[in-house]
């Protein structure tokens, strides 16, 4: 039987879209304590059920998909820009898919203003008018009103008018930088977008026998499966190990593994990655919130994974993507692995420094490389120790010098010297895990 939260989360879920959702009423139509109530929204919201506006409430969104994350709802638009809903509420739930900036004539404004667009204008009331009937919704700068006439058009197309005090530039900005993020965002790969689905999963129950494991086993050519109980939960999983010189008329509940290693679907391919190598699992459930199985993921489904993701074009730049693309081949080094790499002002701390966070990640970029020339495939740092010698100024060009101290079939040491000038500015030193291609 599902739990009180999960029976909220499903109720929340039934609601439609743009449906208003307050804690006392939802405890009081599924007679659960207010406390429940609170604690099953807050959950809802993280999982892009619902949005919580300041002066507004929260409302029920449309869950979006993978594919368009990087589109924003109004009603994160409204959170975006600290703004104050003046008419339309009703259309919070609604995408946009571009915002216009109206610094022009209004004749010219309207013919760049289409349905689902965002119209960022300042107190031109004509221009609110003239969008909302366009079917845009409108955010209004530098605090400004508008009027009454033109909320009740809002209201009756259902179009959000948002009013923010802050300049048409920085509401411009700050949309921007959260479109980015959510590209960002995008280029995650999360285990439910590999894993091997449910209906799809070869598993055995607690009730089955070793003979059924041998039966998989001959159509499958795996020996490594989970086992679930009755609510489809995950038991156990079980493996060639585990039936070598038992009977084929044993219960899998007796010689399985209790309690096995599981994923969510929510968490990163990478994630996945570290759990199954540190472990060295070939195989891992996944499950949700109540331990139900999902599906499996497979040691080659994430390498597979890993693989696609390097041969993508980066669409929104990490702080990390803007490190490794400064990385160039030191030509005039003597040594065979030297890198020379400029410090932008991106990559420097309040003082104008070389950043902590970005020089690790200049290290394992390093040794990254270097590993790669000796041996294919990617690597998961267990240990890095840093020793920082001088403070690294902003616009100064260093040379990196990767030297693997020693390599195995699943593990490298890597050490690695940062110069400039000729002068030792810092070293690390890097264990780390491989994993085969």
């Amino acid at each position: 039987m599902a739990t009180k939260h999960n029976q909220i989360l499903e109720h929340i879920n039934s609601l439609p879209i743009g449906h208003k959702i307050s804690v006392r009423q939802i405890a009081k139509d599924l007679n659960v304590s207010e406390g429940t109530a609170y604690r099953a929204i807050k959950d809802a919201e993280n999982k892009g059920y619902v949005s919580t506006i300041e002066r507004v409430g929260t409302i029920r969104i449309e869950t979006k998909k993978k594919e368009n994350i990087e589109k924003l709802t109004y009603a994160e638009i409204v959170n975006i820009v600290d703004g104050q809903v003046l008419g339309g509420r009703e259309g919070l739930h609604k995408t946009l898919n571009k915002f216009v900036i109206g610094a022009m004539k209004l004749e010219a404004m309207m013919r760049y203003t289409e349905a689902g667009n965002l119209l960022i204008v300042g107190n031109r009331v004509k221009a609110h008018e003239l969008a909302l009937e366009a079917g845009a919704a409108v955010l209004i700068t530098g605090g400004f009103d508008t009027d009454e006439y033109v909320k009740k058009l809002a209201d009756e197309l259902q179009l959000p008018i948002i009013s923010s005090s802050y300049d048409t530039f920085t509401v411009a900005t700050m949309i921007n930088r959260a479109i980015y993020d959510q590209l960002i965002k995008k280029e995650i790969v999360l285990v439910e977008d590999v894993l091997t689905p449910l209906e799809k999963t070869v598993y055995l129950t607690v009730k089955d026998q070793v003979a059924k494991w041998h039966e998989y086993s001959q159509e499958t050519m795996h020996g490594r499966y989970p086992v679930l109980d009755e609510n489809l939960k995950v038991a156990g999983i079980i493996t060639a190990k585990d039936i070598i010189g038992v009977s084929k008329t044993t219960p899998v509940e007796k010689i399985m593994t209790k309690n096995p290693i599981t994923a969510s679907g929510k968490i990163s391919v990478a994630s996945a990655a570290r759990m199954m190598v540190w472990e060295g699992i070939e195989v891992l459930p996944v499950v949700d919130d109540n331990n139900k199985l999902q599906g499996i993921i497979s040691r080659q489904d994430v390498l597979q994974a890993l693989q696609m993701i390097q041969r993508q074009p980066q669409v929104g730049e990490t702080i990390e993507d803007i490190v490794t693309n400064q990385f160039i081949d030191s030509r005039e080094a003597k040594l065979e692995n030297s890198y020379r790499f400029s410090v932008t002002p991106q990559m420097t701390n309040s003082i104008g420094t070389l950043s902590y966070g970005v020089f690790t990640t200049i290290v394992t970029e390093a040794s990254n490389r270097v590993l790669r020339s000796h041996k294919k495939g990617d690597l998961i740092v267990e240990n890095i120790t840093i020793y920082f010698v001088k403070p690294v100024q902003i616009d100064t060009v260093i040379e990196v010098q990767p030297k693997v101290l020693e390599t195995g079939r699943k593990f490298g040491k890597v050490d690695v010297e940062v110069y400039q000038e000729g002068n030792v500015v810092g070293k690390a030193l890097l264990m780390v895990q491989l994993i085969d291609r």
